[in-house]
């Protein structure tokens, strides 16, 4: 056997025999036979509060071929046709057919399809179109796919392939292909097959007629033998050519096979899901965690293609050294738990996406780490260079997979040369960075003042309580990793200008409170909805009660700010107590992403994750311990509406996976983790190297849901929180948990925070 056949197959086999313990055979109970994938439920969070709902994605582990239905949301019961690859996240496939059957006048390029019976499962989609009595079976392989087509009345069977526009499909035989511009320099190809050759061909009109003969178009018809009742057809795609469509699929794909390509794909996602097994609680919790830890792998994704890969970064084609490339990565949403999760199951992959991005960098012209890396290049997204804690995040926890030096030098040049003004794009630095150095914040306008700077984009403003406590945050990341290289003045510098934050800190009122450029607090202010919409003026999405806990780096200090334990706890208090001001519409109107609210917390904005554990700091281990319980139960529920806000690939589902589990990465660039409280009463963790990471909550409940006592690796342990070091080999956390809070577990350990100020 080759080495990467034996390395597949003792996944599979830990991913079975962990699954089989998980389900209930250390507490006595009778294994209900369920795998992890079969409690994934693709469909909770279909519906939204109020923004984007999550897809039901049918895809392999972070592959580049996934799709999900295409239709605005889940409460219609019409498709737009059925997909063939969705390139970015959240996007519409760039590819789309549809089959029909029925008078050839009514064939267009597009068509509405009604639809019933869709079961969703990650590794394979079937529906029936009912109102056309055609079945449709879907299983996705890594880079290719296979549909089965079942045409169930009588009559003409047809094919329609379409590109939504900005691109061409042609057919010769039974062999589709096409490409689409997807924009800067990249393109999608396919390449497919039927295993049922057309009798003719031709480009659909709008008005329902077809021009027999014609090719290549945006759409293109085929028609099948009198009598067919079953299309076969499998495809490839690619972001190289249609050539290299050809080759993906015929390295992943043989047949038209879709129980096989489904058999496959399911041993692939339980051994990826069986990397942590759960038991102990009921199915509820258990559906929510295995269907977070799903999201998780939709991104980013590898986009090597036998050995290269397109790089939309400089528009060239590659060699990938023999390593993934990957891409497709919201870093602001996602450094917070989504790279951390990976750095403890997916070491490999993780080094992988790091390097990837640094290599991304030095294909830009300025050599910036990416915020945004995409498939067709990286958006600036947002505020801030949140890429750089991942790379010190994942330095810290012993991940040597990458060239930190090369990862310093983009990462130092994403703070001092690129704009840190929000969705800046490949702006460099301009005056409001100068006075952000000098001064030491990012000003914000006076009340009434016109916007004169260039580049400051007209939707989201300067967000410069955000820009000001992120790049605080970033330069403390950027700190530590000058550290690690032995760069003790650059050390310094970045350790001295993470404490800027204290700049725009108000001690009258005890929030983050914008200033102009002459050193005055704006007002008046409202911390609830100032700053016009998402708060976008002063803040960025969520209100000034959000932003007044976003010092990841330092919550000991902010604690001191705030004015000891007591005053925060308090604080922390208020924020969850504090109602929604005047009518719900009015708020949601200002700040649609701030949903999910509890009191001015809002469980549904990642910002907002990391606060519910910060009781740990001043000295209330046991609030923390309710709160997330509450905050878990209240907002992520096996239903249509169980996600509370944009899921964002894993952004958020990240935190629900920690958070289950009973442990939280509050300042990713930091060794260490907070304890929560765990949803299950037995958790085992697979660190790599044949080492595990077991959680014992002993009667772990919603109702006992405090820590009485623990023990870590043995040993009595009276800290909210633990390092890396001791779980990176292996390691057991033991929790006795009760009805009722034990309040001096752990009030006097506060997890460590940012050193001095030099």
């Amino acid at each position: 056997m080759k080495a990467n056949q034996l390395l597949l197959l003792a996944g599979v086999m830990f991913s079975i025999l962990t699954t089989s313990y998980a389900q209930g055979v250390s507490k006595g109970k009778k294994a209900t036979g369920k795998e992890p994938v079969d409690y994934v439920n693709p469909n909770i969070g279909n519906i939204s509060h109020m923004l984007v709902p999550t897809y039901p994605t049918t895809h392999l582990p972070n592959s580049m071929m996934r799709v999900f239905p295409v239709r605005h949301d889940y409460t219609t019961n019409m498709i737009g046709g059925l997909p063939l690859i969705v390139t970015h996240h959240r996007s519409a496939s760039s590819f789309n057919f549809y089959p029909y059957q029925g008078e050839e006048s009514t064939i267009t390029p597009t068509k509405q399809l009604s639809y019933d019976q869709e079961k969703v499962t990650p590794y394979r989609y079937q529906v029936y179109l009912d109102e056309m009595n055609i079945g449709v079976d879907f299983a996705p392989s890594h880079q290719s796919a296979v549909y089965k087509i079942s045409f169930d009345k009588q009559g003409d069977a047809y094919l329609v392939f379409s590109t939504g526009g900005r691109g061409q499909v042609k057919a010769v035989g039974n062999t589709i292909t096409g490409s689409k511009d997807l924009g800067n320099k990249t393109t999608v190809y396919i390449y497919a097959e039927t295993d049922v050759t057309p009798t003719k061909t031709g480009v659909p009109s709008r008005n329902g007629s077809i021009s027999w003969g014609a090719s290549p178009a945006g759409s293109i018809a085929l028609l099948y033998p009198t009598g067919t009742k079953k299309v076969g057809i499998r495809y490839g795609v690619s972001f190289i050519s249609e050539e290299q469509a050809k080759k993906n699929l015929n390295r992943e794909i043989k047949n038209y096979d879709v129980s096989a390509v489904a058999t496959i794909g399911r041993k692939i996602w339980n051994d990826a899901l069986g990397k942590i097994a759960v038991s102990g609680a009921v199915d509820k919790e258990t559906t929510v965690f295995y269907t977070s830890l799903y999201r998780t792998f939709e991104r980013p994704v590898c986009i090597s293609e036998d050995g290269k890969y397109f790089s939309a970064s400089d528009g060239q084609i590659h060699n990938d050294g023999g390593r993934p490339f990957y891409t497709d990565d919201w870093t602001w949403d996602t450094y917070r738990a989504a790279h951390p999760l990976r750095v403890l199951i997916n070491k490999q992959v993780e080094n992988d996406i790091l390097n990837s991005y640094v290599h991304m960098a030095e294909q830009t012209p300025n050599h910036w780490m990416p915020t945004f890396p995409g498939i067709s290049g990286d958006d600036r997204g947002m505020n801030s260079n949140h890429g750089i804690a991942s790379i010190a995040d994942a330095y810290a926890k012993g991940l040597r997979g990458f060239d930190l030096a090369k990862a310093y030098e983009v990462c130092k040049g994403a703070i001092e040369d690129k704009s840190l003004l929000p969705w800046s794009k490949a702006v460099p630095s301009g005056e409001l960075d100068a006075f952000y150095k000098q001064k030491g914040y990012f000003p914000a306008l006076k009340i009434g003042e016109k916007e004169t700077v260039a580049n400051v984009s007209r939707g989201e403003k300067r967000q410069p309580i955000a820009v000001t406590l992120g790049t605080s945050y970033d330069e403390w990341c950027l700190s530590q990793i000058a550290g690690d290289l032995g760069k003790t003045e650059d050390a310094q510098h970045y350790l001295k200008a993470s404490y800027n934050y204290r700049n725009v800190f108000n001690p009258a009122t005890g929030f983050f409170h914008p200033k102009d450029r002459d050193g005055n607090f704006i007002e008046p202010l409202d911390y609830r909805t100032s700053g016009g919409p998402g708060a976008r003026d002063y803040y960025d999405e969520n209100n000034g009660y959000i932003y007044r806990w976003d010092v990841q780096h330092n919550i000991g200090d902010l604690v001191n700010l705030v004015g000891g334990n007591e005053k925060f706890v308090a604080a922390l208090e208020n924020m969850f107590n504090e109602p929604i001001p005047g009518a719900r519409w009015d708020f949601y109107a200002i700040l649609p992403d701030h949903t999910g609210n509890v009191g001015m917390f809002s469980m549904a904005n990642e910002p907002s994750f990391h606060i519910p554990y910060l009781y740990n700091y001043a000295g209330a281990p046991w609030r923390t311990q309710k709160r997330i319980r509450s905050l878990l139960d209240e907002w992520y529920r096996n239903d249509l509406m169980g996600v509370p806000g944009d899921e964002d690939g894993g952004g958020m589902t990240a935190f629900v996976v920690f958070s289950e589990l009973g442990f939280y990465p509050v300042t990713p660039g930091s060794p260490t983790y907070n304890i929560g409280s765990p949803c299950f009463p037995y958790v085992k963790m697979n660190v790599g190297n044949g080492r595990f990471f077991e959680i014992k909550a002993h009667n772990a409940s919603f109702t006992n849901k405090y820590i009485q006592s623990a023990k870590l690796n043995g040993k009595a342990w009276n800290k909210p929180w633990f390092n890396h070091s001791d779980i990176a080999n292996g390691g057991v956390l033991e929790l006795e948990m009760g009805p009722v809070a034990n309040k001096a577990w752990g009030a006097n350990s506060p997890p460590p925070s940012a050193a001095p100020m030099p």
